[in-house]
């Protein structure tokens, strides 16, 4: 990382400390219940709408031919945990390819809500907190666009946890180009793209050591790039 870079690193973290002095009394579960409820990801007409990232064709199609084609090569099928599962209009199509699903967020309406639109035998959704709770077992943990709205601190905890599964795989919005990974920010609706950083796991601050990585999907917007990548930890 250049002297450049390192300034760009420094400013943005005194950024996202001054927006999280302003949200030090609301939990994330209140700041993400805040954002479905006043509809920051879009989704006027719906109850609960987890953003164009979970409902463009473009977007979706792709991630859910890959991950089912990754699924189904398994015999027995693996045990899957969806976290971050939102309005579970992407998890729906991926229920068939696994033993077990858990779907998880920490809205407890939106549970509520997907337990009752969603039920198949080898389905089950919880209601928790991935920054602060424990995860369910599982071969397989899916983690879709869900790390890029939460600052570095929060991620850090949850890399910890997301070692103890065989699989990993990790969809984050990134820049195209040049950019420097793992800006902080403030946890919040938005995401580091817009700063020209995306979350890379493999670079510091959370310099995660995967057996293996690949990289399944890129798909190229005019904004940015979705990557979908498979890690295995053992």
């Amino acid at each position: 990382m250049n002297s450049n870079d390192t300034k760009i690193r420094e400013q943005q973290m005194d950024d996202a400390r001054q927006g999280n002095a302003v949200n030090h009394n609301r939990s994330v579960r209140q700041i993400m219940e805040t954002i479905y409820m006043q509809k920051e990801w879009g989704g006027v007409k719906q109850e609960f709408y987890s953003g164009q990232g979970s409902h463009l064709p473009k977007i979706v199609d792709p991630y859910v031919r890959k991950i089912n084609q990754f699924l189904n090569a398994f015999t027995p099928k693996l045990r899957v945990c969806d976290l971050g599962c939102g309005d579970f209009n992407v998890g729906k199509q991926l229920v068939k390819a696994s033993v077990q699903y858990i779907g998880v967020d920490i809205v407890a309406d939106l549970i509520v809500r997907n337990k009752t639109l969603f039920k198949r035998p080898n389905l089950e959704f919880m209601t928790l907190d991935i920054i602060s709770d424990d995860l369910p077992e599982a071969d397989c943990v899916l983690v879709r666009q869900v790390l890029q709205h939460l600052s570095n601190e929060q991620i850090g905890f949850i890399i910890k946890k997301l070692k103890k599964f065989k699989y990993m795989i990790v969809t984050e919005h990134l820049p195209k180009g040049d950019f420097v990974a793992n800006m902080d920010k403030k946890t919040d609706a938005s995401i580091r793209l817009f700063e020209n950083s995306g979350v890379v796991l493999t670079e510091s601050p959370f310099d995660l050591s995967p057996l293996k990585q690949r990289s399944l999907i890129q798909i190229h917007l005019k904004k940015g790039q979705i990557e979908t990548t498979l890690y295995q930890n053992f």
